[in-house]
């Protein structure tokens, strides 16, 4: 079952009240932490780690960060400047699409984050993360619903997921033309399904996702 959560519970815009929490609580070494991908027929999928500065003026930066799926993909571009920026820690780590066929979606994403989160030092103290669980990180985590939507710091890491996915789709677009993942990043379009269907899957294909999968 999906878990819902109460619209009254979600703020305009993600603010610092999880982080803040925490760091008053003396766990500084917070990092928020989404994916990106998980629902495409091509390419991997992508996590993102962000850790942000704990300092009076974060707002003034961060002001703009939000879930990346509302942003324009110029205005999370510039986000994705600024968060590197500015932010003392941060890492993106990818499952490919074959560790995906191998492992499944949710095990796979798990070991995106997990490649993330190794690239971070000073190591976290404690991890916020958009929805999913994380049973095999001993870090001590808090499972937010919508939380790419409540915390800067994983709206921060839903951006720097994004980005860097959707960079890559666009190397991987010249060689496999037919596709267009340019346009959809590896998203079942309907146009994407359609080159499928024409020409077949290419090598970046998750053949364990409908319409690709072969039924026994």
């Amino acid at each position: 079952m999906t878990r819902r959560i109460d619209p009254a519970l979600i703020p305009d815009f993600p603010d610092l009240s999880f982080e803040q929490a925490l760091w008053k609580a003396g766990l500084f070494q917070i990092a928020g932490i989404d994916e990106a991908g998980r629902g495409c027929l091509a390419g991997p999928v992508t996590a993102a780690a962000v850790i942000l500065p704990r300092q009076e003026d974060l707002l003034i930066h961060f002001s703009a960060v939000q879930d990346s799926k509302i942003l324009s993909a110029d205005r999370r571009e510039q986000e994705r400047k600024i968060i590197e920026e500015f932010s003392p820690a941060w890492g993106v780590g990818q499952a490919t699409n074959k560790e995906i066929d191998q492992f499944g979606i949710v095990p796979a994403t798990r070991l995106a984050i997990q490649r993330a989160l190794d690239k971070i030092d000073p190591r976290p103290d404690h991890l916020l993360v958009d929805y999913l669980v994380l049973p095999n990180n001993p870090l001590p985590q808090t499972r937010l619903v919508k939380g790419d939507k409540r915390s800067i710091s994983i709206a921060a890491a839903s951006i720097l997921a994004k980005t860097h996915r959707d960079a890559w789709m666009n190397k991987k677009a010249d060689r496999y033309p037919v596709y267009d993942f340019r346009a959809n990043k590896g998203y079942g379009t309907a146009a994407h399904r359609k080159a499928i269907i024409k020409y077949g899957p290419s090598p970046l294909h998750r053949m364990s996702f409908a319409p690709l999968r072969k039924n026994p």
